[in-house]
């Protein structure tokens, strides 16, 4: 499948955030945002989150990260957002 839907493309840019991904997965998902405007903006927002997180965590050194509490803030976002 050329294209991708809404639901892996999130997936792709969260997995993108979190470690590499495939050139195959990043063409996909660049063709996806050229034309999805509802993905170029859920990219935005994630993009603004994770600079916050950064900045927050690079202050203090010794928060504690509560990888379930992550999960489920992301699960509320793309519920959110409809998709």
């Amino acid at each position: 499948m050329i294209f991708l839907p809404c639901s892996e493309a999130t997936l792709l840019m969260e997995k993108r955030n979190a470690e590499n991904i495939s050139s195959k997965e990043n063409w996909k998902l660049s063709l996806h945002l050229k034309i999805c405007k509802w993905c170029r903006a859920y990219k935005e927002k994630l993009e603004i989150l994770d600079d916050i997180l950064k900045r927050k965590l690079s202050q203090k050194e010794n928060i504690e990260i509560n990888h379930s509490e992550i999960q489920g803030f992301k699960d509320k976002v793309i519920k959110n957002l409809d998709i």
